[in-house]
C-alpha cells in the first residue's frame, strides 16, 4: 500500500499543472449545475437580498438558500428541453409516473407530522404564473423546503393559506384564487423531505393554516383588523379620504402607506387613512358579513360600503407612543413588575414603556434587552429613574424593598415551557428536541414548578399594594388591562398612547406561535403536581378577594 501512495505523491510533485487543471474542471462542472438549477426558478440563484422578506428562523441564507420575491409580476419558469414535454402535458404530471405512490405520499402530506396541529390540507390547485392562485409573499428554497417550513413562514406573516409548488416553492395568500386539480397532479416531493409531496409543475399543494386567535390575518404586508361601523365624526377620525373608481385592497393599502398612516380603511369606492383614536378605536367589531361587498377593481376582494368599513393595519409605525425618557421628578417610590420567569415580563415592559413614555428598569442586567431599546436595563434598580423594575425575586427581604408592585401571573404549563425555551434557545429561540426528551426537562419541571407557586404566594403575603395581572387577560383585553396597570404605576393613562401601544403590541420578543412540540412534554405525575400548585394559588387569590386564576388553566 505504501508503494502506490509514494508513486502518487511523486506524480503530484511532477505534474502540479494537471492537479490544477482537474480542480478547475471540477469547479466549472459545479458552476454549470448551479446554472441549470437557477433555470428552474425563472431567474438567477443570486443574492437573497433581491427579496423583501426573510426566513422566520433568522438564518442568513446563501446563494442557494431561500429567496423572497414578488409574485404579482409576469414570471416565467424555464426548464431544459428534455423536461418541457412533461411540463406541457394536460395533467402537468411527468410521463411514466407512479400515480399510486404519488397518491399515497399526498395523503401522507395531509396527515404527516408537519401538518399536525398547524394546518389542514385543502387540495391540489392549478397555479398560473400570469395570475397566481396565492398572491402573497413567495419563498424559494431548492435545498431544504418542507411543508412545515412553508407553513411556518406564511403563518408568521399572518396569511390564511400556504401552498407548495415544484417541490421547492412556497406561496402565501389570504384566499385561494385558482381552480381545483387532481391530487395526482401534485406529484413532486419536497426538496427537504422526500417522503412528502410539495405540489408539482404549475400545481400547488395548499394548506389552510390553523392560526391561533391572537394571530392577526394579513393581506400582503397589511394586517386585517376587521369590520367596523362608520364613525360618527368621520372627518376627524380619518382625515384622509380619496375616492377611486377601480378600488382594491392593494391600492388602498399602498395609498395609506405612502401617506404614512398606520390604518387603511375601505368604504366602497373610498379609501380612508388615519390612526386609531377615541373616535375610531377599533374596539367594537361588527359581523364581517356586513362588509362583504366586492371591490370595484377586483371582484375577488371585498371593499365594504359607506356604512361599514374594512380596516387594515399598514406597515407604517404609529409614532405617537415611541418617545421615552427617564423619570426626572426626583426620588420616587420603587414599584416592582414581578413575575415568575417565562410569564411575559419583557412583553409587559414593552407595553408599559409605550403607554407611559418612561423607561422600565430591571433588578438584573440583560445586554440583549438593552440592545433592543430597554435603556433602563443599565440603570441601578434603586435609582428611581425608571417607572417600574422587573424582578423574578421572591424572598421576603427582596419583596419588602419595593413600595408597591404589579404581579404578573401566567398559566404554569405555558410559563414553564416558555422559560425552558428561553434557557436553552434564547429570548425568541427554542430548546432542541434533545433537551425536551433528555433529562433536562424533567429536572427543570421538578425545580421550577414549585417556584411558580411560591413566587406568587410570597408576593401576595409580603408585597405591599399588589396589583395582580393575569397574562391571559392582558392578551385578551389589552386596552383595559394596560390602562389599569398604568394607573397602578401612578401615571395618567392617556387614551391616545394606549391605542398606539395596542397597535404595536408584539414588540421584538415574540416566539413563533406555530412552532409547537410534536408531543405533550408533561407526564401524568408532572400534571398532578402542577394541578395541585394551581389549586393552591387559586385559593390564595380568592382569600384576598380576587377572582382566582383564569378558567383555562384550572385543573379539570
Amino acid at each position: 500500500m505504501a508503494r502506490p501512495l509514494l508513486k502518487f505523491q511523486r506524480y503530484l510533485r511532477r505534474r502540479p499543472l494537471r492537479l490544477l487543471f482537474l480542480l478547475l474542471l471540477y469547479l466549472t462542472a459545479g458552476g454549470c449545475l448551479l446554472f441549470i438549477q437557477a433555470g428552474f426558478t425563472g431567474g438567477a440563484v443570486g443574492s437573497g437580498r433581491t427579496g423583501v422578506g426573510g426566513d422566520s428562523d433568522g438564518q442568513n441564507l446563501g446563494s442557494t438558500g431561500m429567496v423572497v420575491r414578488d409574485t404579482r409580476g409576469n414570471l416565467r419558469r424555464f426548464a431544459p428541453p428534455w423536461l418541457i414535454p412533461a411540463l406541457q402535458t394536460p395533467s402537468g404530471r411527468a410521463r411514466g409516473g407512479n400515480t399510486t405512490s404519488i397518491r399515497s405520499r399526498a395523503l401522507k402530506s395531509r396527515n404527516g407530522r408537519d401538518s399536525e396541529g398547524r394546518a389542514q390540507y385543502v387540495g391540489c390547485y392549478v397555479d398560473d404564473t400570469q395570475k397566481r392562485a396565492l398572491r402573497g409573499t413567495a419563498f424559494l428554497d431548492y435545498r431544504k423546503m418542507t411543508v412545515f417550513r412553508c407553513q411556518d413562514n406564511c403563518a408568521e406573516r399572518g396569511y390564511a393559506y400556504a401552498g407548495l409548488e415544484f417541490g421547492a416553492e412556497c406561496y402565501c395568500g389570504h384566499r385561494i384564487q385558482g381552480w381545483n386539480a387532481s391530487d395526482g397532479d401534485c406529484n413532486m416531493t419536497c426538496k427537504g423531505d422526500r417522503s412528502i409531496i410539495c405540489g408539482g409543475p404549475n400545481r400547488l399543494s395548499i394548506y389552510r393554516l390553523e392560526l391561533s386567535q391572537e394571530t392577526s390575518m394579513h393581506y400582503g404586508s397589511a394586517i386585517f383588523k376587521g369590520c367596523f361601523r362608520k364613525p360618527d365624526n368621520e372627518t376627524h377620525a380619518l382625515p384622509i379620504s380619496i375616492a377611486m373608481q377601480n378600488m382594491t385592497v392593494d391600492k388602498c393599502v399602498d395609498l395609506c402607506t405612502e401617506k404614512e398612516c398606520p390604518l387603511a380603511v375601505l368604504g366602497g369606492q373610498r379609501c380612508l387613512c388615519g390612526v386609531p383614536t377615541p373616535h375610531f378605536s377599533l374596539h367594537e367589531h361588527e359581523d364581517e358579513q356586513l362588509c362583504q361587498q366586492r371591490c370595484p377593481g377586483d371582484e375577488l376582494q371585498t371593499c365594504s360600503n359607506n356604512q361599514y368599513f374594512l380596516v387594515y393595519q399598514t406597515q407604517v409605525q404609529d409614532t405617537r407612543c415611541l418617545d421615552r425618557q427617564f423619570v426626572m421628578t426626583g426620588p420616587r417610590r420603587l414599584i416592582a413588575l414581578a413575575s415568575f420567569p417565562g410569564a411575559g415580563n419583557t412583553w409587559a415592559r414593552h407595553l408599559i414603556e409605550l403607554a407611559t413614555g418612561f423607561y422600565t428598569g430591571s433588578y438584573y442586567f440583560d445586554g440583549s434587552l438593552y440592545n433592543k431599546g430597554f435603556k433602563g436595563e443599565q440603570d441601578d434598580w434603586r435609582s428611581g429613574r425608571t417607572i417600574c423594575i422587573k424582578t423574578h425575586e421572591s424572598g421576603r427581604k427582596e419583596i419588602e424593598a419595593f413600595h408597591s408592585s404589579i404581579l404578573l401571573i401566567r398559566n404554569p404549563y405555558r410559563a414553564l415551557m416558555a422559560e425552558f425555551n428561553r434557557k436553552y434557545g434564547g429570548h425568541v429561540g427554542f430548546a432542541s428536541q434533545t433537551h425536551w426528551t433528555g433529562k433536562e426537562w424533567p429536572e427543570f419541571v421538578q425545580n421550577y414548578a414549585p417556584w411558580w407557586a411560591s413566587h406568587t404566594l410570597d408576593w401576595l403575603r409580603f408585597g405591599r399594594k399588589v396589583h395582580v395581572v393575569h397574562f391571559e387577560e392582558l392578551k385578551r383585553n389589552l386596552f383595559s388591562q394596560l390602562r389599569d396597570m398604568v394607573l397602578a404605576l401612578g401615571v395618567q393613562a392617556l387614551e391616545e398612547r394606549l391605542l398606539c401601544a395596542e397597535g404595536q403590541r408584539d414588540g421584538n420578543f415574540k416566539r413563533s406561535s406555530l412552532r409547537k412540540l410534536e408531543h405533550d412534554p408533561y407526564t401524568p405525575s408532572m400534571r398532578a403536581t402542577i394541578d395541585d400548585l394551581i389549586r393552591t394559588v387559586d385559593g390564595a387569590l380568592r382569600k384576598r378577594g380576587l377572582s382566582g386564576v383564569p378558567q383555562e388553566y384550572r385543573p379539570r
